[in-house]
């Protein structure tokens, strides 16, 4: 997966942007049919794509605990009557068959659990039906109850849900970091662009490394 150097360039100044009492951790979408070879996707996906940024999530999520910074999972559930009417047409309009391409992640299923980074007792867990972990969901109310107004994202995929989301984070005024080793797309390209959009338009783009250093020094 092609790097994209971090923005947050500076350990003090991390430790500042991120410090645990006001920063959260969203891993999203790194559930079985995205991430597993044995999922939907990975029919026709070769997986190994993604294996370092489960890794890296991983990783993070380690740090974020260790730190005392809350871990959220954010992951898509779905059943055929939360299907989004658009997304079914769009799927149809393209020669596919909605009843079978729209079945991601069904509610339930093998195919919607997570996969790689998993959650642990008492971590929040907000299941969603669209790209954004916001849309139709309490995951902002939720944030907010926590006194959090800073995320840590990490991620599948690259140029989906995670970009759905952290631009709706960013209108909602949270201050959004990127792991970037810790995103993947099914291609390099694709995930290079989609970070470099971000960084442009509503993240800071950092790494897990820096972010384990960050939180280590303000320990």
């Amino acid at each position: 997966m092609n790097a994209v150097s971090p923005t947050a360039t500076t350990t003090n100044d991390l430790a500042g942007w991120i410090a645990p009492g006001r920063t959260a951790v969203l891993i999203i979408d790194m559930q079985v049919d995205f991430a597993s070879p044995d999922g939907v996707l990975g029919a026709f996906i070769d997986m190994s794509v993604v294996e370092p940024a489960l890794a890296a999530a991983q990783a993070l999520a380690d740090s974020a605990r260790a730190a005392g910074v809350p871990v959220v999972f954010v992951g898509l559930s779905t059943t055929p009557e939360t299907d989004s009417p658009a997304w079914t047409e769009r799927l149809r309009r393209r020669g596919g068959d909605p009843d079978v391409d729209a079945a991601l992640c069904r509610a339930g299923q093998v195919g919607s659990e997570f996969y790689g980074p998993q959650p642990l007792p008492g971590e929040l867990v907000v299941p969603k039906t669209r790209y954004s972990g916001f849309v139709g969901t309490d995951l902002d109310v939720r944030l907010t109850e926590m006194d959090v107004d800073t995320l840590v994202v990490a991620g599948l995929t690259t140029e989906c849900c995670v970009d759905s989301t952290v631009r709706d984070a960013f209108d909602l005024d949270y201050h959004v970091f990127v792991a970037a080793d810790a995103c993947a797309a099914y291609e390099a390209d694709i995930h290079a662009a989609s970070l470099k959009v971000m960084e442009l338009n509503s993240a800071i783009l950092t790494d897990t490394a820096a972010v384990a250093r960050a939180w280590k020094g303000a320990a």
